[in-house]
């Protein structure tokens, strides 16, 4: 992934939790690269400062995959958790 908004070198020297933080962010947001993948370690140890700057959705499929953890907002559509 590449981000042209923000100058990652300087954001990792400055601020190097935070910089970890905003990536995984970034990463769970918008995608991962080709044959990357995310650390399920990382992602617990981060969730309390990052859950609230996930997309709903995507927030809601790492609750499921992480803890078995359904919503119980009608907002998503009854076809969310099917793979087709």
């Amino acid at each position: 992934m590449w981000n042209w908004s923000v100058d990652e070198k300087s954001f990792k020297k400055r601020d190097p939790k935070g910089y970890r933080l905003w990536r995984l962010v970034q990463l769970i947001n918008y995608g991962l690269d080709e044959g990357e993948k995310l650390d399920e370690k990382e992602v617990r140890r981060a969730w309390p400062s990052i859950k609230s700057r996930l997309d709903p959705h995507k927030k809601a499929y790492i609750e499921f995959i992480l803890w078995g953890t359904k919503p119980s907002s009608r907002k998503f559509k009854e076809n969310f958790w099917t793979l087709s």
